[in-house]
């Protein structure tokens, strides 16, 4: 069964930047359409990229213009690179695919703060 990897996450200063990583081993990956996701404290988990199996790619209206998702399906590996961090991007973020297909991994841990 495929249980997403996620890593990358950490503390960084407003405006920083970071890259996750997601590794999902045991699917045909480049057949996929990956997302990423956050869930902040007492918050319900949101949808923050999508990238289509196609090459298209889709950010929600909160971090447009300051993230990119990125895919290597050659490494079944899942990228999201942050710019221009804000303490509002705090959350763990995880990856799936956009119908919800894997169970949930670990998520990796942002953390935006001075």
């Amino acid at each position: 069964q495929v249980k997403p990897v996620e890593s990358g996450g950490g503390l960084v200063h407003p405006g920083g930047s970071l890259r996750l990583s997601c590794v999902a081993s045991g699917t045909i990956f480049r057949f996929e359409n990956m997302a990423w996701y956050r869930q902040a404290p007492g918050q319900e988990r949101e949808w923050v990229a999508i990238s289509m199996n196609y090459g298209e790619t889709f950010y929600s209206d909160s971090v447009q213009g300051r993230f990119a998702i990125s895919r290597d399906n050659d490494k079944n590996t899942l990228y999201l690179h942050m710019d221009n961090l804000k303490s509002e991007d705090t959350a763990a973020y995880y990856c799936n695919t956009k119908e919800y297909t894997f169970p949930w991994g670990q998520g990796t841990q942002v953390t935006v703060s001075s």
